[in-house]
């Protein structure tokens, strides 16, 4: 009978688990982790976990009854260290050896590190974990000032966590305006000019030297200037989890190489999630971080281990909440597509839209859940639309498709 292993106890591992049994799969499962914790969801962490209002039990993406029901061997807080693919096992740091037939990578990503003087100061947070919003949550009871360095989901989600707390908030931001790597100019505008208004001061085009203090933060330099922070907030990216990958000879860049079946080079072995590159539905090489992406990446991988494979191409989407404002997104913008605008940023509901050969290839949607569903359905159609009847505000989204 096969056994499936699969590295990385996260949305793509849970996933694969719960697909591999629906599908009909009866061999053994187990599934590593290197956190002390079953698979949980990310997004809430920098956003209602932070704040207070979601209880830890709640970000649990299955019981553990879930994994004893589906006969999942569970090992949490152990980190795979080697696959060796001729013998077709993967060693864990605790030195077991687990067999496999079919692997799965779903290793995920981690924070980007900051290299520069102070760096190793008390006061300096991430935010990729629980155990990191563990840490950040009291350092919030008792700062007064936040210095966030990065202007993208993580640094505005968290800033604007941080001013309900009444902390004072300066996003330092070495690019010209906030989410520049993920949204469209209008939508950074209104950002900026929301998080202005509740309070938060923005010093952009400005990259950050350095950080103050003896054993503990007490101010970022950057610009030239020092800027007083009891705590600081590091926002800059994420890595790609593929280093075991790598070591056991796959192709990787920027992410594991995986093809439309979420399969690798070497037949037995699949990736899915943030870990991983492949082809998009227009073809470029993208690697995605999102939810979306791990959960249908997973789907597709265990198909195709258990016979059933099944091209992967669905409509990227991600979201962000701050303050109230919830921003959904669909698609892969482009620099060179048409934008047309849906609504008046003013009303606080808007949308944007990217038109690419006369079609909708992506959409940012501000408080506009109809933009925003309606949107997905254009994007995967690739039917042409009218750039004036998207506009107007008066025809019903539903009346556009």
């Amino acid at each position: 009978m096969e056994r499936v292993v699969i590295i990385g106890g996260g949305q793509a591992g849970c996933q694969a688990v719960a697909s591999l049994r629906a599908e009909g799969f009866a061999g053994p499962i187990a599934m590593v982790g290197d956190e002390p914790y079953a698979p949980y969801q990310r997004p809430p962490l920098s956003k209602t976990y932070l704040m207070g209002t979601m209880e830890r039990d709640r970000l649990f993406l299955k019981p553990d009854a879930f994994y004893a029901q589906a006969d999942c061997q569970t090992i949490y807080g152990v980190p795979a260290v080697s696959i060796n693919r001729d013998a077709k096992e993967v060693a864990l740091a605790d030195g077991r050896v687990l067999g496999y037939d079919k692997l799965l990578i779903a290793t995920g990503s981690r924070v980007r590190k900051i290299k520069i003087p102070g760096a190793d100061l008390s006061g300096l947070h991430y935010l990729r974990s629980i155990a990191d919003v563990d840490a950040l949550r009291p350092a919030f009871q008792s700062a007064k000032t936040l210095a966030v360095v990065g202007g993208g989901y993580i640094g505005l989600e968290v800033a604007a966590v941080a001013r309900k707390y009444d902390l004072s908030v300066t996003v330092i931001e070495a690019l010209d305006r906030v989410m520049a790597r993920a949204v469209s100019r209008p939508v950074s505008e209104f950002y900026e000019k929301v998080h202005r208004e509740a309070g938060v001061v923005f010093h952009m085009n400005t990259a950050v030297e350095g950080f103050e203090g003896r054993d503990h933060l007490t101010g970022v330099r950057a610009g030239g200037r020092v800027f007083a922070a009891d705590i600081a907030l590091v926002g800059i990216g994420v890595v790609p989890n593929c280093e075991i990958a790598q070591d056991a000879g796959l192709e990787c860049e920027d992410g594991i190489r995986v093809d439309k079946f979420c399969a690798t080079a070497d037949p037995a072995i699949f990736a899915a999630g943030d870990c991983t590159r492949h082809h998009g539905r227009g073809g470029d090489l993208i690697r995605l971080e999102s939810v979306q992406n791990a959960i249908d990446q997973a789907k597709h991988a265990a198909l195709a281990m258990v016979g059933k494979p099944t091209p992967y191409g669905e409509v990227p989407w991600f979201w962000s909440d701050q303050y109230d404002l919830k921003l959904q997104i669909a698609g892969l913008a482009k620099p060179d597509d048409r934008i047309v605008m849906r609504g008046d940023p003013g009303s606080r509901k808007f949308a944007v839209f990217h038109l690419r050969a006369g079609a909708v290839a992506a959409v940012e949607a501000v408080n506009a859940a109809p933009e925003y569903m309606i949107g997905r359905k254009l994007i995967a159609d690739a039917a042409p639309v009218a750039p004036e009847r998207l506009a107007d505000t008066a025809i019903p989204m539903k009346n556009i498709v």
